[in-house]
């Protein structure tokens, strides 16, 4: 396999997935673009460069490994012409410079951990614990979503190839992204501040976080600054978020908002205490403004 000079190389490889994170990533608007600076040369829904038998015995090295879906070591979940998904990352891993797990599969297992607990998970976390396929590996960068943000993607790659250094939460997520919350940029942040919730889905006004199950508060992302297809976000258009880059996600009864005697969990890195305190003085406002429009 010949070296790429120009290009920075990508092997695409998929562990136990819906191809969401794919189907995302092929929508990014500036593609032309970030074809000027990488190469995927293996993906296994596309025509490439190289065949998987011709990257597994090459011995020559390549700059990221992203890996779609979830992590197995049972042979029986996934086959890719004779060889196992272990077969498979153990050799690819080893050649890459960094591993980027695409998705929330890949970076918690996901989902599909739910089929079987103990033997799908994550490259380095099951759910919120650190105890995934690998006990340790300092290559790792997760960008989980479901899907992700091809933006999300593209950004992390572009800061790896211009040799930014990439700083991670406990999570392995990108600080740059994920240091934000999907509650930031929401147009429906004033009718939270005024607890007024919205009691349907598709509505323009009022807050799903009371009543919906919105996510929003305590979900690590920038969905609501970048929005999706550059045009909307799932808030914006009446749906609450589902807290997808979280490793917790999915859970149950994912459109209820659980609540502690009456009032609903509490938003991240805001204590109980105020939070109740705060809740009970804006709830014993009556702001007509605000009301009258869900009216």
């Amino acid at each position: 396999m010949p070296s790429l000079h120009s290009k920075k190389s990508i092997v695409w490889i998929q562990g136990i997935t819906c191809n969401g994170d794919t189907h995302s990533f092929f929508n990014y608007p500036q593609m032309k673009n970030f074809a000027k600076n990488f190469e995927i040369i293996y993906h296994p829904l596309f025509i490439t460069k190289y065949d998987l038998e011709t990257i597994l015995k090459s011995k020559d090295s390549y700059d990221y490994l992203i890996v779609e879906g979830s992590f197995t070591r049972v042979k029986k979940y996934i086959n890719r012409r004779g060889h196992s998904f272990e077969e498979i990352i153990d050799n690819l891993s080893k050649k890459a410079q960094y591993i980027i797990c695409a998705g929330s599969c890949a970076s918690y297992g996901g989902i599909f951990m739910a089929r079987d607990i103990k033997n799908i998970s994550g490259a380095l976390y099951s759910g919120e614990k650190m105890e995934g396929y690998w006990d340790k590996n300092k290559k790792v960068i997760n960008i989980p979503g479901c899907p992700l943000h091809p933006k999300w993607l593209v950004d992390t790659l572009f800061a790896l190839k211009q040799n930014k250094t990439v700083l991670l939460d406990e999570f392995l997520r990108p600080k740059e992204i994920y240091s934000y919350f999907v509650h930031h940029g929401c147009l429906r942040n004033e009718y939270f501040e005024w607890k007024i919730d919205t009691k349907n889905f598709g509505e323009k006004e009022g807050c799903l976080f009371y009543e919906q199950g919105c996510r929003g508060p305590m979900t690590h992302t920038n969905c609501n600054k970048i929005l999706w297809n550059e045009v909307s976000s799932k808030t914006r258009a009446g749906s609450p978020c589902l807290g997808c880059t979280e490793p917790d996600f999915p859970r149950d009864n994912i459109y209820e908002t659980k609540k502690h005697m009456s009032l609903p969990a509490t938003p991240a890195g805001v204590s109980k205490r105020a939070y109740y305190s705060v809740t009970g003085i804006a709830k014993s406002f009556k702001i007509d403004r605000l009301e009258k429009k869900l009216i």
